[in-house]
């Protein structure tokens, strides 16, 4: 072996190759050992992960002592003594869990509080992860604390390059192949439920409670009773801020407040709860999803915990947000993670109201957060809490209303109307719709760059039907007129006369033709059966259109129709009346891709009556030769 020379000693070029590979290969599975657990599963990332600083689940054992960092309201930030219960594997696939006991007689008196998700936990004085949930009237004071291996691999995954925008089918579903219907959009507005259950056998997500604040306490209450029917914690705030000149970042700290200011401005609504976590410009908070659908642009606040509210049913934590300092970037099941310094989108809400009761108009000046799932809901809830500042609305009423939603590219979508005795329930549904088809539709998500609102509420009801329809002589010659004398009896007023002629066109063939009176909501049944095709959306731009057609029929018109022979067709959205029958023929071919349909017609007058006529008549026309 001594002997040996010098090519013998020396590997070849192939030799000293392959154990590169092989030695690279073997740095790989070290370096994969070291980011996985023994059962394979991601423990951290490994850049973030600092034994010194964090603890493991592996090492947490039943009795240990421990103790959380959280905000009553009394001292700051302060320290509540727990005790290690046990330590729950699989309590949902792929994820553990750390029972824990609070000690502290705070504890045992407020029991689960909505608003200490994401309260740190130490155990053997380094951070094991944060308490996220509990039993809902759960005598002692049990919670289950989200393990801080799980919280810092929050946007560390795949999901990290994902689209911060959900898919549209998540939250909303649109039969685009129909003439575009706002008053179901706005029922699915008005019923969503964002947030769904948040339990797991028997274990409920800490609420994050959804303060409301710059409202009078009643409108809060109602409004927050509209919001709770969307899944969230909602409960009325109070108003203010921090202290002028403070520091707004000096609560996002480790047990100090993380909120996430949905509704900025004269009108606020702040979801609460802790930080748990801060590397660099990195925050990390809640133990618990708050959407949960991975990638988002939220905005990031801290604040200031006034007290902590004790119920028997559920305990929260009343507070204020701070001013905006980043954004939420990542919402994830195990936490919500922001970045400090970074600035989410928030979209300018007006709102101006003027109402029967009082003096003066108001206007409220806001920013919601630019959210597909929320901005709806959000925007709906901060009309309905400026429209009832001064009361509800009395049995008899009417709204006027005027909108305009702004958009990135120029165009708006713009339109007026009234509603009587309804409440909000039109206006609402033809705002929060019209948003969520442009934030969620399939083609493109809208910008919306501003939105600005103003409603007029007054003490009377202008609903009205149509008493009697007397055509003069429903025997009529092409060319001729047709005169019609209709009397429309009002809610709580005199009945009024209106007198309409129409010209039968000279062209008309003989036969029985309908002469159809019609209130708004008849009227537009009308023209989506008979015209679809200028409600239907099959591209962004189509949308904005149908949009602005379907939202500005005035209801306060009476529509008088006399529908004529279909003469044309009608290609996609593009009419074309009057075509020779054999142009017609030939457009009608069934191998087109575009929609091909005849082109109905009638000849068309409104009687502006002041009043919101919802039935119909329909009076037999003959047309001699």
């Amino acid at each position: 072996m001594l002997g040996m020379d010098a090519t013998a000693r020396e590997p070849s070029a192939r030799t000293r190759c392959s154990g590169g590979l092989i030695g690279a290969a073997l740095g790989l599975l070290m370096l994969a050992s070291s980011l996985l657990g023994a059962d394979g599963r991601g423990v951290v990332a490994g850049a973030l992960w600092d034994p010194q600083r964090y603890i493991k689940v592996d090492e947490v054992e039943p009795g240990m002592e421990a103790y959380c960092l959280t905000d009553y309201g009394e001292a700051g930030i302060e320290k509540f003594a727990l005790k290690v219960v046990d330590v729950v594997r699989d309590m949902e696939p792929g994820r553990d869990a750390i029972l824990v006991m609070g000690l502290d007689d705070r504890f045992k008196h407020t029991g689960v509080v909505g608003g200490c998700s994401g309260s740190p936990v130490y155990i053997d004085g380094r951070l094991a992860g944060a308490l996220a949930f509990g039993w809902t009237f759960a005598k002692d004071a049990l919670y289950g604390v989200t393990p801080i291996e799980e919280m810092l691999q929050v946007g560390a995954g795949a999901g990290a390059k994902s689209s911060a925008r959900p898919p549209a089918h998540a939250a909303f579903k649109f039969d685009l192949s129909k003439p575009v219907d706002l008053a179901e959009i706005g029922r699915q507005v008005a019923t969503m439920r964002p947030f769904g259950p948040r339990h797991t056998r028997g274990a409920t997500a800490l609420p994050c409670p959804l303060l409301i604040s710059g409202l009078p306490t009643g409108t809060c209450e109602r409004l927050a009773s509209e919001l709770d029917a969307l899944g969230f914690a909602a409960m009325p705030g109070l108003s203010g801020a921090p202290e002028a000149g403070a520091d707004t970042t000096t609560s996002l700290k480790p047990g100090g407040v993380l909120t996430i200011p949905v509704v900025t401005g004269d009108i606020k609504m702040n979801v609460l709860g802790t930080v748990t976590e801060v590397r660099g410009r990195q925050v990390y908070g809640f133990g618990h999803s708050f959407l949960g659908y991975g990638a988002t642009d939220l905005p990031l606040a801290g604040g200031q915990i006034y007290t902590v509210v004790s119920s028997m049913m559920r305990s929260f934590k009343l507070g204020t947000a701070s001013e905006i300092v980043g954004a939420i970037r990542f919402d994830e099941s195990a936490a919500v993670r922001g970045e400090i310094g970074a600035k989410p989108k928030m979209i300018p809400v007006s709102v101006r109201v003027e109402r029967y009761n009082d003096p003066s108009s108001r206007t409220y000046n806001c920013q919601v957060a630019d959210n597909k799932l929320l901005t709806a809901s959000l925007v709906r809830a901060t009309l309905s809490g400026a429209a009832t500042y001064a009361g509800t609305f009395p049995p008899d009423h009417t709204v006027q209303y005027q909108v305009a939603i702004h958009l990135g590219d120029g165009q708006s979508i713009r339109f007026e109307n009234i509603s009587t005795s309804l409440g909000l329930v039109e206006p609402a549904a033809e705002i929060s719709g019209a948003l969520a088809l442009l934030m969620n539709n399939p083609y493109r998500a809208a910008d919306i760059t501003s939105l600005d609102m103003a409603i007029r509420i007054s003490a009377k009801d202008l609903s009205a039907y149509l008493w009697s329809v007397d055509v003069a002589d429903p025997r009529v010659k092409p060319g001729e007129e047709l005169d019609v004398e209709i009397i429309v009896e009002s809610f709580l007023m005199e009945k009024k006369k209106y007198h309409v002629s129409l010209t039968v066109p000279k062209d008309v063939p003989p036969g029985k033709y309908a002469l159809m009176l019609l209130g708004i909501y008849e009227y537009e049944n009308f023209l989506r059966k008979s015209r679809p095709y200028r409600f239907i959306a099959t591209n962004y731009e189509t949308i904005v259109e149908a949009l602005n057609e379907a939202l500005n029929y005035d209801r306060t018109q009476l529509y008088c129709l006399l529908t004529l022979p279909a003469d044309g067709i009608a290609l996609d959205r593009a009419e074309l009346p009057d075509l020779p029958g054999t142009k017609t023929l030939i457009l009608q071919s069934d191998k087109r891709a575009i929609r091909v349909q005849p082109y109905p017609q009638w000849v068309e007058k409104t009687i502006e009556t002041g009043t919101v006529i919802a039935d119909k008549e329909m009076v037999p026309i003959i047309v001699e030769k």
